[in-house]
C-alpha cells in the first residue's frame, strides 16, 4: 500500500507562527492546481502499488473550490489504483466550513477532517493571527458531525504566552465535551523569519516558556489518556479505531508520494523535495519538468531516521530491524547507548520493541539524540 500527500500552498492569511510554504495570492491559485494534476500525471509510475491514503494539506485546502478539488480526484483516480483507499484526510480551517461547503465534501471520497481549531480562546486566536474566532473553532466541529462525519481531529497548540494552565485544561475538556476522536497537539514553536519571532525579538510578544510547556504537555497527556485517548505519537492521541492511517503509515515508513510545491516525497530508500516557490513549481511542470531534489539515504541516514521515528510511536524501535538490517557497528553503539538509557529509566524494553517511558516523552528529541550514530 501507499499514499499520497498533497500540498495546498494557499491561505487567506499568515499565522503568527507559520513557517509552511504558503502564499495569501490567491491569483495563481486555478493554475497551480493545474500544475498538481500534471504532477499527478507525471508521477504516477512511481507507485506501482494500489493507494491506502489521500492527504490534503497546506497551506489551506479547505479554500479549493469544487471544480478544483474534484479535478484533482479525478486525476488521480485516472491514474492510479484508488480500489483500497480507506482514508482520505482534508485540512480545513473553521471559518471555511460552512453548510454549502459540507454539502459538496460529503458527495467527495473525503472521510477525515482535520480541523486547524489551535484554541477556543479569543486571545489566543488573536496572538496566532488565525482567521476564526473562538465561536467558529466550536461551531464547525459540530457543523461537521451534524453532515456525519466522524472521523475528526481537531490541532490545539499548547504554551503561547496567552495561554495559562486553566485556559489548557478548559480546551481539553472542550475537545473531550465535543467528543472529538482524535487530536494532534503542539508546543507553540518561535521558528525564524516568522511574525511571532518578529515579535518577540521587538519586545512587543513575550518569549514562551518552556517550563509552562513541560506543564501543560503532562496536563495533556495526563488529561487525555485519562478520557480514553491513546497516546500514539508524541503529539498525537487517538481514541480506538481513529489513529491516523496516512501518518501512522508516514511513521512506518511506507511509501508516500509528495504533490505540489514544497511536498516530500519517500520510498524507503529515497527522498525527494518540490521547489518551495509556486511560480518556479508552475513553470517547470508546464515544461514536464520535476522540480525536484533527491536525496539518497545512506545506512547511518536509515539508522537515525528509524531511531527518531520509531521512540516517538507507540510502535517502538523494533530491535528486529535493528539487528538485521544494519552493519555490526551501528547494531554495537546502538546497544551500548541502550543500556545506558535504560539505567537512566528513559526508555524500556517490551519484548522486541523499545519504547520511550511515559515521563520521558516530552524529552524525546533530546532521547532520540543520544541514540544516533554520528560518523
Amino acid at each position: 500500500m501507499a499514499g499520497i500527500y498533497i500540498h495546498i500552498p494557499f491561505c487567506k492569511q499568515k499565522c503568527s507562527y507559520c513557517d509552511f510554504h504558503f502564499s495569501t495570492n490567491l491569483q495563481s491559485k486555478s493554475t497551480l492546481i493545474e500544475a498538481i494534476n500534471k504532477e499527478l500525471e507525471i508521477r504516477k509510475n512511481e507507485i506501482n502499488q494500489p493507494l491506502e491514503t489521500i492527504y490534503f494539506g497546506g497551506g489551506t485546502p479547505s479554500i479549493l473550490t469544487e471544480n478544483e478539488l474534484d479535478s484533482i480526484f479525478n486525476t488521480i483516480s485516472k491514474n492510479y489504483v484508488t480500489s483500497s483507499i480507506k482514508e482520505v484526510t482534508l485540512e480545513a480551517n473553521p471559518d471555511d466550513l460552512n453548510k454549502e461547503k459540507l454539502n459538496f465534501l460529503k458527495s467527495t471520497p473525503i472521510n477525515r477532517f482535520s480541523i486547524g481549531v489551535q484554541s477556543f480562546f479569543e486571545e489566543d486566536l488573536r496572538l496566532m493571527n488565525r482567521a476564526h474566532n473562538a465561536l467558529e473553532a466550536e461551531s464547525s466541529i459540530k457543523l461537521v458531525q451534524d453532515f456525519g462525519f466522524e472521523n475528526i481531529t481537531i490541532d490545539l497548540i499548547y504554551g503561547s504566552t496567552t495561554t495559562t494552565n486553566e485556559m489548557w485544561k478548559q480546551n481539553l475538556q472542550k475537545a473531550i465535551e465535543l467528543n472529538v476522536p482524535h487530536i494532534s497537539s503542539y508546543a507553540l514553536t518561535v521558528e525564524e523569519k516568522t511574525i511571532l519571532d518578529h515579535q518577540i525579538k521587538k519586545g512587543v510578544t513575550k518569549p514562551v516558556d518552556e517550563d509552562r510547556q513541560n506543564e501543560q504537555f503532562q496536563l495533556l497527556v495526563d488529561t487525555l489518556t485519562a478520557n480514553d485517548f491513546i497516546q500514539y505519537e508524541i503529539s498525537n492521541f487517538g481514541k480506538e479505531n481513529y489513529f491516523s492511517l496516512h501518518n501512522s503509515n508516514y511513521w512506518k515508513g511506507i511509501h508516500y508520494l509528495g504533490i505540489g510545491p514544497s511536498a516530500h516525497s519517500y520510498n524507503g530508500k529515497k527522498r525527494a523535495w518540490n521547489i518551495a516557490n509556486n511560480s518556479k513549481y508552475i513553470q517547470a511542470i508546464q515544461e514536464n519538468n520535476l522540480p525536484q531534489e533527491i536525496e539518497v539515504l545512506n545506512e547511518i541516514e536509515q539508522f537515525n531516521e528509524m531511531i527518531m521515528i520509531g521512540l516517538r510511536t507507540i510502535y517502538g524501535i523494533d530491535l528486529n530491524r535493528i539487528n538485521s538490517e544494519f552493519s555490526q557497528p551501528l547494531v554495537d553503539y546502538f546497544h551500548h547507548e541502550l543500556n545506558q538509557l535504560i539505567k537512566e529509566n528513559l526508555v524500556a524494553q517490551l519484548e522486541n520493541k523499545i519504547i520511550l517511558k511515559p515521563e520521558a516523552k516530552f524529552f524525546a528529541d533530546g532521547i532520540a539524540s543520544r541514540l544516533f550514530y554520528i560518523d
